[in-house]
């Protein structure tokens, strides 16, 4: 395959990832599909890094915006257009890897809510994830443990896959950088070529006619 269409091949693929990153992201500001958590400023501190929306999402969405661009016939689909994207894809890691550590640690330290202590706080061990007994302990948002390890493990697979693709079109970039996009110019359609041939000809004939009158 031409480095060029499998920088639009890597594009496309990090679009839906994007949008799943953000949404994950956004989602986890609503424990208990409720307002009032981030109103009282009762959310899990790793949600308020939105690893989410600037790693995976705004970081990840410039890299595919611009390897977009090289996989389209353009003025960026050449070598140096490919050594960008390089650069781009760099980028695009970054924030894959940022978005992925946050989503690890808050997943690991669990979220905060009103446990049966009576204060707000995050009361739970490493192990937490596997030991359903101990989800009892949060009162309050309601279902906040699982609503926090299905967006938080979602949010690691999208950054994952992020990063694996990133990491490609650093590897498809270095291949674009020696053997160039594949993407030629477009060419005449085969029947516009054969009339300009002919018009060519009897343009030829008219004049030799000419000459001899």
């Amino acid at each position: 395959m031409c480095t060029g269409k499998c920088s639009l091949c890597i594009a496309i693929s990090l679009y839906p990832l994007v949008l799943m990153s953000i949404l994950c992201n956004t989602l986890l500001f609503f424990p208990g599909w409720s307002v009032k958590y981030v109103q009282e400023d009762h959310i899990t501190q790793e949600v308020k890094y939105m690893g989410g929306i600037i790693g995976g999402g705004v970081m990840v969405l410039i890299t595919a915006f611009y390897v977009h661009l090289i996989g389209e016939r353009g003025c960026c689909g050449n070598r140096l257009g490919m050594f960008f994207s390089i650069v781009f894809a760099a980028v695009g890691v970054a924030g894959a890897v940022y978005s992925f550590i946050v989503a690890l640690v808050g997943l690991s330290s669990g979220p905060l809510c009103f446990t049966d202590e009576g204060k707000w706080d995050t009361p739970f061990s490493n192990s937490y994830v596997t030991n359903h007994a101990t989800w009892t302990q949060c009162k309050e948002p309601k279902e906040v443990v699982q609503f926090n390890i299905g967006l938080f493990i979602s949010l690691a697979v999208a950054s994952v896959l992020q990063a694996l693709l990133c990491a490609a079109q650093v590897i498809n970039g270095i291949f674009g950088c020696i053997c160039g996009t594949c993407n030629k110019q477009p060419t005449l359609p085969h029947s516009t070529v054969l009339l300009s041939c002919s018009m060519n000809k009897i343009f030829i004939l008219q004049t030799k006619y000419l000459d001899k009158t």
